[in-house]
């Protein structure tokens, strides 16, 4: 399987399904959660390498936030916490900041963050509307 992760770069992944008796709707959110924890990781990264990199101060604490909250909403998710959907609903607040704070910058590596961060804060919603 090939990927793309957030600076453009393909890597091959070998992904094994886990056995696992989760909702599918949280299994979808933890992997949403996860990706968007790396994107935001790597953006963080490639923009305190950018030239405008003072500009970018808000950006980067936002995708600090936001890739700290994904951890933690998989983590909720993964031992399938009471606490699960209410965490969810918080990370699809932080990951919409994150998304817009993201599309101020035309590089490749933010646009693709934002995107990523979009789609998590879906799966999130969902995740957090779900009847357990």
């Amino acid at each position: 399987m090939q990927t793309t992760n957030v600076t453009g770069t393909r890597s091959a992944v070998n992904q094994m399904p886990m056995p696992t008796g989760m909702n599918p709707t949280m299994q979808a959110c933890i992997d949403a959660c996860n990706a968007c924890l790396q994107a935001c990781e790597e953006c963080y990264v490639a923009c305190l390498n950018e030239p405008d990199v003072q500009a970018r101060i808000h950006c980067i604490q936002v995708l600090r936030d936001c890739a700290d909250v994904c951890s933690m909403a998989s983590q909720y998710m993964s031992r399938n916490s009471e606490f699960s959907q209410q965490f969810c609903n918080l990370c699809a607040t932080i990951c919409d900041a994150c998304a817009a704070e993201c599309t101020k910058f035309q590089d490749t590596h933010c646009q693709n963050c934002a995107d990523i961060c979009r789609t998590c804060a879906e799966e999130c919603r969902k995740m957090s509307t779900t009847k357990m």
